[in-house]
Parts: C-alpha cells; sequence; structure tokens
C-alpha cells in the first residue's frame, strides 16, 4: 500500500467517524449514522480512525457530499462514488487544523503525528514509509524522534527489525547493487563455511547462532539513513544514551539469560557502517564497547558465530571498526609505568570486542577441528609440590591457558588454516608500543581476575612484544629454580647448584650432553628450568650466553648430520625430516626436543630447518594433505595430480593402497594403508581416502615414535609456558630460528659505540662500508662472529644491540668479540685495505672461547 493511499483511508475513518455514512439504518458499529454509535470529539476520533485503519475496520458503500459549514470552514469536499470503496481511492479530501485542533497543521503532518506515535519498535516498513513523509515535506524532525526514542530505548531496539515482520513493499528500501553484491558473498561465505565444518557442528553453529534480526533489511535502512545528517547526530546521541542502561543491565540484571533476543541490541548497532567516524569514536562508540565486553561467553560465542557468515567485507570492517577505535585512544593519550594502558577502559573493551571478530575471521575461514595430536599424559602427585607451599601455585600451574571464549566455539587458533582475514591485521602497532609487558605479564599470571593483561588477547600484540612477554615467563621460573634448590641445599646440607650446569668436550659433543641433560630429564625434570650454563672442557670462557649458543650450534651440526641418520634431508626444499628408519634410539630425539627448548627458554636462536608442520604438530595438530606442500612438495603434487585427474583413474594409474618407500639403506618397504591394500585398487571414488591414508602414514604414523620422543624433550621444558597460549605455530618457528632476512642497513642505526667511537669516526664508516660489500655469507659469518648465531632475532636485525667498541690503536691484532653481550672489538686500523683483510680473516676461522 502506497503512501497515498492509506492517507484517503484514514481520512475516510475520520470522516466515517465524525460524520457518518447518511444512511439511516447502518449497523456500522464503527460508522457515526449507526444508531448505537457514540458521538466523538475530533481528537478522539482522529485516534480511532488510526487504529481502525491499522485492523482494516469495515468501511460504508456510500457516502454523500458535505458541503462547508456556517463558519466557512471546510470539512470535506468531495464527490464520490462506490468504487471510492476500493484501495485506489482518487477522490481528493481537504483536512484543516479545525478538524483536528493541535493534532496537526496539513494533511501531512496529522498523518504522520498519528503513524509515528504508535511506532514502539522499528521495521524496514515504518521506518521507510516516515522517511518518504519527511523527504516529501523537507523536514526530518519527526524521523529524528522516532530514531532517537527507538535507538535509546533497549526493549524497543530489541524488538525491532525482526524477520517475522511483512515486508515493505512499495515502501520498503530497495537494495543497491552494493547490497545486492554484499548479500551474493554472504550466501557465498556461508557455503564456504558449511564446506569447512562436519555436518553436525555446523548445524550446531548455526542453531546456536540463530537470531530474530532481518540483517538485510537493516542494512538497507542504515543505508538511508546514514546520509542524512540530522539522523546521524540522533543516532550518536541515542547510543549514548543508550549503553549506559545496556551495560547495567548486563552486569547486574543477567538480561541475557532471561531474554537472549538481548543479543539483537548489538547485532543491529554493529550494522551501522559509520561507527569509525569521529562523531562515533569520543563518547559512543567506547560506551558501546563497555557494554559489549559484559556480554556472557554464550552470547560473545553466538556473535561470533553470526559475524562469521557476513563475509569477508563485513567483518573487515568490523575489525576496522575496533581498530581504529584503540588507535585513537591511544594515541589521544600518554601510558607509563604509572598510568597503564591496562587501565584504559576504552581500549580494553574494544580489544576484547575486537577478539569476537578475531574468532569470527577464523571461523569464516578454512578450519581444521579434526587432526588433533594426542596430549601427553599429566601424571600429578597428590602431594603438596613446594610452590604451593610457598604460595606461589598460580605463578608455576600446570597446563596450558584456555581461552572462554574458544572453549565456547570449539575451536582454537591453531586449527585456523586460512582465516578471512590475515592475522597480522589484528596486531595493533600504536598498542604494542605502550604496553608494559613486565606489568602485564604480572597481570597475565598473577591477578587475571582482578587486571586486564593484553597477553589474553595475544592477537592484538605483535610477535616481538609476546616474546618479551614469554621472557619475563622464563627469568621467573629461572630465578624460582635458583630459590628452590637454595632452599634444597639449606635443608639438606649440600653445596646449592643453581644452574643447569653441561660441561662437553668438543669432540664428543652428543655423548657429553646427551648423558648429562637424560640423567637429569630422569632425576630431576625441573632442573631444565634452570639458566643454561655450558662449559666447555680446556677452555676458559664464562658462558654469559654466548658459549650457549656456540653449544646449541654444535649439538644442531651433529645430530642433523646425514651420515648419523636420525634425519633426511631434501635438496628442493632444504628442509630437514625424520627419518623413519633411523637406528637411532628415542633418547637422541628427546635430546633435540630438548634442545629447541631450552633454546626458547634461555632467548638462543638455533640454525634449524624444519617444514612448518613440526611446529603444528608441536603445538597439537597432526599433519595433513596441505603440510605435504613444503615438507614432500614432490609427493603433494603427484598426490594432487591424482585428485585432479579427470580420466579413469583406476585403469590409467593402477594404484593400489599398498605404497612403497626406500629405507635407511635404499631397499624399497611396503607398507598397507588399508588391510589388505595390494588387493584394493585406488579408484575415482576412493581416491580422496587414499590420499588421506598416505598423508597420514607419511605425517603422522611412519615417524610416530621418533617424533613422541622429540615433543617429549621439548615438553619437559616448555610445558608449564604459555608459549602455546601465546603463539602461532608460524611464530614458535621465528622464535626458534629467528628471522631469515638479514637487514644490515636496520643494524647500522641501531648499533652503539664506545671507548672512542663514534658514528662519525672514519674507521666506523670504513667498517660499514666493508660490512655492506660482503656477500650473504660472508655476512652470516660476521654474524657468527660477533653475536654467536648467523640468524636475526625475532624482530629482525634492528632489534639486535650490538656495541662496536675501540680496541686500541693501529695494530696487527685480529679484532675479537663477546658473543655473550654482541660486542665487537675493533682496532682502529689505518686503512680501509687492512680493515677488510683483518675482519676477513678473524670471522672466516674463528672458533672456540678464550680469557682476554
Amino acid at each position: 500500500m502506497n503512501r497515498a493511499t492509506a492517507k484517503h483511508l484514514i481520512e475516510r475513518y475520520f470522516r466515517q467517524l465524525t460524520e457518518g455514512c447518511g444512511n439511516g439504518n447502518c449497523t456500522n458499529e464503527f460508522c457515526a449514522s449507526c444508531r448505537d454509535f457514540r458521538p466523538l470529539d475530533s481528537n478522539s476520533a482522529a485516534a480511532r480512525a488510526l487504529e481502525l485503519f491499522k485492523i482494516n475496520a469495515k468501511l460504508c458503500d456510500y457516502y454523500p457530499s458535505f458541503k462547508s459549514s456556517a463558519d466557512g470552514n471546510s470539512l470535506l469536499d468531495s464527490t464520490m462514488s462506490d468504487k471510492d470503496t476500493n484501495d485506489d481511492f482518487s477522490g481528493t479530501v481537504t483536512l484543516t487544523l479545525d478538524s483536528f485542533g493541535c493534532l496537526a497543521s496539513s494533511n501531512s503532518s496529522f498523518f504522520l503525528f498519528c503513524f509515528i506515535a504508535d511506532v514502539h519498535y522499528l521495521t524496514e516498513n515504518n521506518i521507510c514509509m516516515i522517511l518518504n513523509f519527511c523527504e516529501e515535506e523537507g523536514d526530518y524532525s519527526a524521523l529524528v524522534r522516532v530514531i532517537g526514542r527507538v535507538f535509546s530505548n533497549a526493549e524497543a531496539l530489541m524488538k525491532s527489525f525482526k524477520k517475522d515482520e511483512p515486508n515493505a513493499t512499495e515502501n520498503s528500501c530497495k537494495p543497491t547493487d552494493v547490497e545486492k553484491q554484499n548479500d551474493q558473498t554472504l550466501e557465498k561465505m556461508g557455503a564456504a563455511s558449511a564446506a569447512t565444518l562436519p555436518d553436525d557442528a555446523l548445524s550446531d553453529a548455526l542453531s546456536a547462532c540463530e537470531v530474530a534480526v532481518d540483517i538485510q533489511a537493516v542494512r538497507r535502512v542504515y543505508d538511508r539513513l546514514l546520509s542524512i545528517d540530522q539522523v546521524e547526530a540522533s543516532l550518536v546521541n541515542a547510543l549514548i544514551y543508550l549503553t549506559p542502561n545496556v551495560e547495567l543491565d548486563l552486569e547486574y540484571l543477567d538480561v541475557y539469560e532471561a531474554n537472549p533476543d538481548y543479543l539483537n541490541i548489538f547485532i543491529i548497532v554493529m550494522e551501522n557502517s559509520n561507527l569509525h567516524s569521529p562523531e562515533y569514536l569520543e563518547v559512543a562508540l567506547p560506551q558501546f564497547c563497555k557494554a559489549m565486553s559484559k556480554l556472557p561467553v554464550t552470547a560473545l560465542a553466538r556473535l561470533s558465530k553470526l559475524w562469521s557468515m557476513y563475509g569477508l567485507p563485513h567483518i573487515r570492517r568490523m575489525m576496522e571498526t575496533f581498530q581504529q577505535l584503540i588507535t585513537f585512544t591511544v594515541v589521544s593519550n600518554e601510558y607509563d609505568a604509572e598510568n597503564l594502558v591496562n587501565d584504559d577502559e576504552t581500549v580494553v573493551a574494544a580489544t576484547q570486542c575486537l577478539k569476537i571478530v578475531f574468532y569470527a575471521s577464523i571461523l569464516a575461514g578454512d578450519v581444521d577441528v579434526e587432526h588433533n595430536e594426542e596430549d601427553e599424559e599429566d601424571t600429578d602427585s597428590d602431594e603438596l609440590t613446594l610452590h604451593e607451599l610457598l604460595g606461589e601455585e598460580r605463578l608455576y600451574k600446570k597446563g596450558p591457558r584456555v581461552d572462554p571464549l574458544e572453549k565456547e566455539l570449539g575451536i582454537q587458533t591453531v586449527d585456523s588454516i586460512h582465516p578471512v582475514i590475515p592475522f597480522e591485521d589484528f596486531v595493533n602497532e600504536s598498542l604494542n608500543d605502550v604496553v608494559e609487558m613486565d606489568k602485564d605479564f604480572t597481570f597475565f599470571k598473577v591477578n587475571a581476575e582482578t587486571k586486564f593483561s593484553f597477553q589474553s588477547c595475544p592477537f592484538i600484540l605483535s610477535v616481538i612484544t609476546k616474546n618479551q612477554g614469554l621472557y619475563y615467563d622464563n627469568r621467573i621460573r629461572m630465578y624460582s629454580e635458583r630459590r628452590l634448590t637454595a632452599l634444597y641445599s639449606m635443608v639438606q646440607g649440600q653445596q646449592p647448584n643453581p644452574y643447569l650446569k653441561l660441561k662437553v668436550r668438543r669432540d664428543h659433543i652428543i655423548d657429553d650432553a646427551l648423558v648429562r641433560l637424560e640423567m637429569i630429564s630422569m632425576e630431576n625434570p625441573s632442573d631444565l628450568k634452570k639458566q643454561l650454563f655450558v662449559e666447555f672442557e680446556g677452555e676458559q670462557g664464562v658462558d654469559e650466553g654466548g658459549v650457549s649458543k656456540e653449544f646449541f650450534q654444535l649439538v644442531l651440526e651433529e645430530i642433523f648430520n646425514p651420515d648419523i641418520g636420525m634425519f633426511t634431508y631434501d635438496d628442493e626444499t632444504k628442509l630437514f625430516w625424520f627419518n623413519s628408519s633411523s637406528l637411532e634410539n628415542e633418547a637422541q630425539y628427546t635430546l633435540i626436543g630438548i634442545v629447541l627448548g631450552l633454546a626458547i627458554y634461555n632467548n638462543c636462536i638455533l640454525d634449524v630447518h624444519f617444514p612448518m608442520v613440526v611446529y603444528r604438530k608441536l603445538m597439537g595438530k597432526k599433519g595433513t594433505y596441505l603440510d605435504l606442500s613444503d615438507s614432500h612438495p614432490v609427493l603433494y603434487q603427484s598426490l594432487k595430480g591424482l585428485l585432479e585427474y579427470t580420466g579413469n583413474v583406476k585403469e590409467d594409474m593402477m594404484l593400489t593402497f599398498q605404497i612403497s618407500h626406500t629405507d635407511l639403506f635404499g631397499n624399497p618397504v611396503l607398507y598397507d594403508l588399508k588391510d589388505q591394500g595390494d588387493q584394493i585398487p585406488v579408484t575415482i571414488e576412493n581416491r580422496q581416502e587414499f590420499v588421506d591414508l598416505y598423508v597420514d602414514y607419511i605425517l603422522n604414523t611412519s615417524v610416530e615414535r621418533q617424533f613422541r620422543a622429540f615433543k617429549k624433550g621439548f615438553l619437559m621444558v616448555t610445558n608449564e609456558s604459555p608459549l602455546k597460549y601465546l603463539f602461532r605455530p608460524e611464530e614458535v618457528e621465528l622464535l626458534i630460528c629467528g628471522s631469515r632476512k638479514l637487514d644490515f642497513e636496520a643494524l647500522e642505526k641501531t648499533t652503539e659505540y664506545d671507548g672512542g667511537y663514534s658514528k662519525d669516526s672514519q674507521i666506523i664508516k670504513d667498517f660499514w662500508e666493508t660490512i655492506h660489500s660482503f656477500g650473504e655469507e660472508q655476512k652470516r659469518f660476521f654474524l657468527q662472529f660477533t653475536t654467536g648465531t648467523d640468524r636475526a632475532p625475532v624482530g629482525g636485525l634492528g632489534k639486535l644491540k650490538m656495541i662496536i667498541a675501540k680496541n686500541g690503536s693501529d695494530t696487527d691484532r685480529l679484532p675479537t668479540s663477546h658473543t655473550c653481550f654482541n660486542a665487537l672489538l675493533l682496532p682502529e686500523y689505518s686503512t680501509k685495505e687492512k680493515l677488510r683483510e683483518r675482519l676477513l680473516k678473524a670471522i672466516t676461522y674463528a672458533k672456540g672461547f678464550g680469557m682476554l
């Protein structure tokens, strides 16, 4: 029904109530000509006319013509026929101010006043009808009043835009081309999500996030409203008024538990595409985020699941809205050790809201929630530990931390294969610059119930910032072990041993290290949590970090030696993989796991070349088909070709469920993927099963013994660490291996000088020109010589604090270094050529430690 028709019908009801139809025998109880009808004044008749219109009450068929009254104010001036009872009423009607008193000053004003007075919640119909009236009159005050009244009232907003409301017809807000495209995107994303979740999980997800809001209607309404400045201001003010009440309701009245439709408020408001604009950033959006953060975890999970079905443009818009609020707040304030960003309610609330979008991005992308490694069983003792006796159990509680929202959703970050928004986009650099990680770590470990820690939302932190938190965790554990050792030694009367001491021979480093670490792991595994202290037999070097780096390097060189046969090496990928036919016992693999754990624990960089699937398996996932692309690229391409083959697989490929590979000595080994696999041909129907079983054998089953021992050693050191909670597999690789990109320009900018040198000294200028002229291998030699490793730390060489100190005047002595402190002792050579020659000789033939 169009606007003009609705107006005419209401006017007809009003005339019927005030003047009647002229039929003396009328039986219509809603007509003034009926004998039983009670006369109404103009105001009452106007209100009654609106009610009759809404219930589609009976209209009399015949109307006489009415002329002007004695005072000259025409009530009606029309000539009508029986056909006027149709909806296509075409007569002309004029209602004046005298007819309705103070109700209206014109036809449109009267209709609008009556209509908006009865609007208790919003639909696409009533919004667009009011909007059309306002556009004709050029006055949006009525629309502003309705928007302000509903958007400032939680009960009214909660009931708005319900799916069961009748669709608008001629008054609907027509979808634009962009809306149609977004609708198609929504459908595609829903299909994509369906493809990545098991059927039962998808069904649960859809039922869990079922909401009554007509999302597309909300978007169409916003598209029209947000172009009107007066309405924009009304939305801002209404949101400011609404959110404190909503926050109190959620915090003290448990309104969501009483009525889950309370979530509709947040669904509707978040569809406002202008939330990131300055008008909202000052007050409205911060208050709204605080209210949203008070939602129970079940409601947050419903929101995340719902948003995951929206499609990339909408998910990214919401992510950018919260990110912009965080950045705006951070740059608008000053933070220090006394005024922590952790105490800023706006930043905290926006971060918690961003977490909802983060998991929506994961759910909307490709996920793998099935292929999980079995967790190692924890054999907890009933006896009190010394940590518990000292009241430190909160600092050193076992088991990985679990995020409540993650648990409610049944998904982990490590389950994500490809999120729709890259993980890097959720990192907020402005926040990372101001967060005090020492204080944040304390909140994370001790005061989690009363203080917010950004480590509870690790997605927003860079790997550099998270590494600082891990560093504090490791150091505190080391200090704690020292205290316990001192206490034990006092009780038992023994000499305290506060360090994990390893005394090894260079020529027998594996045997010495293996025996010592194996004894420690069996007798007292907690000693692995002590600070590592390595001593090379016959050498004078004191381990302040540099000797440990050398130890790690030598151990890895031995263990990854192809002659030992513990690992296989791929010449194409330059990566190592576990040798399924290795003759070495499990203790050797456990040692490698301990070494990797100790490297993270002692903040050392290792020259390890593993495919990413190794780190995924360490984080609890099994190897899958997609992991083959970097671990076994040739096999990956072969299996991909099998899956994509369009011909007759059975006759053309002639494959069975029996596979073969070579052992350590090059002999073929047969393995049945299924019972009597040599009798089961691979066909187009079962080729996916064949690929899945093949991949599971190569990446999991065939190396189960070796990898289990390797992981056991790794967890001996890291089982109580927040490593798994804070870091993704690719970030764990970065922690262990460092960055492969060597930016010596960044290193030059951050290097400090001592002993009389400065960046303007001629020798320093010659030094950097020489370094920049080196090839890649020579640059790695220099890093190895100066820092003890040829890898850049997390964050790149710009994060490496190198010192170049003067070591006398011109001499024939070679440069020396303190690898523990990344310090280079450089004599002031007389020429650039001599500098280059002396430096190259030093970095090429450097080996061993001595006392200067």
